[in-house]
């Protein structure tokens, strides 16, 4: 039941925004499409349809198409990369990709709105690791190198403009939002968990048949991300969390690292946001004063969580789990129930008819599917 309703939403998100209805033109968000190939992969793999896999592998041309070419309100054209048509064709990560928001990014010399920042166009490096999941994902179903590479390329390009050194032997610092083309930050601060982001998607990248040296991307990451105090009461963000210690485990499992106080640590700071979620009511609240793609993100998080116990126990002949860790993976259990809860509410027509919904439809139902039928995501 819970895989239907995953695939019925994903057939709906198709043909809403272009990618089934060839008439429409196509509307791409970076982040809603990095989860939505996953769901086209995973629904291929559970059901052998290959219907579902000529979605992702279309979704992913359709991301570069669109995201890795100037919008089409601006003077610029072609590739951000500044590639020619060809060349972009062949490598079309290597400029990054555009975020797809509604308005043009901030233009050299225009004040700086808060809140306007958020509609406008640009590259986040949190988008940019959820493409290279998708992208690594992608080439782990149809055994093509092709699309690794291409996250590897993009994971290139990002580091390169994203990260920066306040002075020379100082520890590398990120900006949070870069414009479209990447040649100038357009938001300084260091979005909190962007450090942790890289580190684990480069490690998996790097661990996995690469075809470019991530060495060097991987210690800046690590040393931001030293002494980093991972705690956060955002739910999305907590999702987050439990979804990179998941990546470690599969990394750790496999024999690929020894390192098992990272991921406890990862676990252990999801825990008080958690509690935080539950204790402040969050769930008797009204749907019109909630959202649901960061309650949603959270229910993904716990459903990795899941997956967890079953790495441990298939890969007990390899690996024994150490006892602080599985005791905080005990501790994470009981918030089991939340996700499901969480979901139903989200599924209700009621939820749905709320005034934040609507607004969000995309995200929030490819994140809904994503929860109900997380294997495509997690590859597990």
């Amino acid at each position: 039941m819970r895989e239907v309703q995953a695939q019925e939403l994903m057939s709906d998100f198709a043909v809403r925004t272009g990618l089934t209805a060839p008439i429409r033109a196509a509307e791409r968000y970076l982040w809603t499409d990095s989860f939505a190939v996953c769901n086209f992969l995973g629904s291929f793999e559970r059901t052998g349809d290959e219907k579902y896999e000529a979605l992702a592998l279309r979704l992913v041309d359709q991301v570069h198409e669109v995201l890795g070419r100037h919008r089409d309100d601006d003077s610029r054209g072609g590739w951000i990369s500044g590639l020619n048509d060809s060349s972009g064709v062949h490598h079309p990560t290597s400029g990054g990709l555009r975020i797809g928001k509604r308005l043009p990014e901030r233009a050299p010399g225009q004040n700086y709105d808060e809140a306007l920042e958020w509609d406008r166009d640009g590259q986040y490096f949190h988008y940019l690791t959820k493409w290279m999941h998708a992208l690594a994902r992608t080439s782990d179903m149809t055994r093509d190198p092709t699309y690794r590479c291409w996250a590897m390329e993009l994971a290139k390009a990002a580091h390169r403009s994203f990260i920066y050194r306040p002075a020379p032997d100082a520890t590398p610092r990120m900006h949070w939002k870069m414009s479209i083309d990447l040649s100038r930050p357009l938001v300084l601060s260091m979005g909190h968990h962007d450090p942790l982001d890289a580190w684990v998607t480069y490690l998996q990248l790097q661990m996995s048949e690469a075809t470019l040296d991530l060495s060097s991307e991987i210690s800046d990451a690590a040393r931001i991300c030293e002494g980093q105090n991972w705690e956060t009461q955002d739910p999305l963000g907590v999702g987050g969390l439990l979804f990179d210690a998941f990546r470690l485990m599969q990394l750790a499992t496999s024999g690929a690292i020894k390192d098992f106080r990272s991921i406890e640590t990862l676990l252990q700071a999801a825990l008080p946001g958690l509690e935080h979620f539950v204790r402040e009511g969050t769930l008797e609240t009204p749907a019109d004063f909630r959202l649901a793609f960061r309650e949603l993100g959270l229910c993904i998080g716990i459903r990795a969580v899941q997956t967890i116990d079953s790495l441990i126990a298939s890969s007990a002949d390899i690996f024994a789990c150490p006892i602080g860790l599985q005791l905080t993976l005990d501790s994470l259990k009981s918030f089991e129930p939340l996700a499901e809860r969480l979901e139903n509410f989200w599924l209700k027509p009621s939820s749905q008819a709320s005034r934040n919904w609507e607004p969000h439809r995309n995200i929030n139902e490819v994140m809904l599917a994503t929860s109900l039928d997380p294997h495509g995501y997690l590859g597990a």
